[in-house]
């Protein structure tokens, strides 16, 4: 019978994939909404002894993760109306070939690594730098400021990972105070969105560079 975290994590694994491979950004921001609730539900599979707090804050970390910040950046693409990526400057047949590398490197690089023993699956290392790494690629493989502020999220969701990985039980606090100022950073990045798209009538960050003093 196959492990139940191991089913999860491959779940993580391919929403990276397709996040490198999705031209459109509603489906982009769905892919890190599912991405969001898979990697926030993974600690209840690895920790059958949670506290009720530590579930409480479980379900806190899936709303926020997997409601509320994609429902936010969703709303800001709407009113930008802007609804596809535009040219990115790693093309999408290339990222996920780039995505396939990366999860073969996270591999090898994470049997480095002095993991606690009790870890419930050996891809949950692997998964987290896989994550955290494809959030810094959608950062700097793509042009459109929407899909960078969702690269930012799935590093994110990279960082809880790894969080979860060195310990189950002491990283309520700094993961809760990361994931506010994560909320934080997409309102702002929405209202900063909206002024972009009225002055360059675009979301294309290649258009900063017009900018003049």
């Amino acid at each position: 019978m196959s492990n139940p975290v191991d089913v999860i994590l491959s779940l993580v694994l391919l929403s990276c994939l397709f996040s490198f491979g999705s031209s459109r950004l509603p489906g982009l921001i769905k892919v890190l909404a599912f991405q969001g609730v898979v990697v926030s539900i993974v600690p209840l599979f690895i920790d059958p002894n949670m506290t009720g707090g530590g579930i409480l804050f479980t379900i806190i970390t899936l709303t926020i993760r997997g409601i509320v910040i994609p429902l936010c950046i969703y709303l800001a693409i709407k009113k930008v109306a802007i609804h596809r990526e535009v040219e990115p400057i790693v093309g999408y047949h290339a990222s996920m070939l780039a995505g396939l590398g990366l999860i073969v490197g996270a591999m090898f690089v994470s049997r480095n690594f002095d993991v606690p023993a009790g870890n419930a699956s050996v891809l949950l290392l692997p998964t987290a730098i896989t994550v955290l790494v494809s959030g810094m690629f959608l950062l700097m493989a793509r042009r459109n400021a929407i899909a960078m502020v969702l690269g930012y999220i799935m590093m994110e969701n990279g960082i809880y990972l790894v969080g979860t990985t060195f310990s189950a039980h002491a990283r309520h606090i700094v993961e809760f105070g990361i994931l506010l100022d994560v909320l934080a950073g997409v309102m702002i990045m929405a209202i900063i969105l909206q002024n972009i798209r009225r002055t360059f009538d675009d979301v294309d960050t290649a258009l900063l560079r017009t900018l003049k003093e």
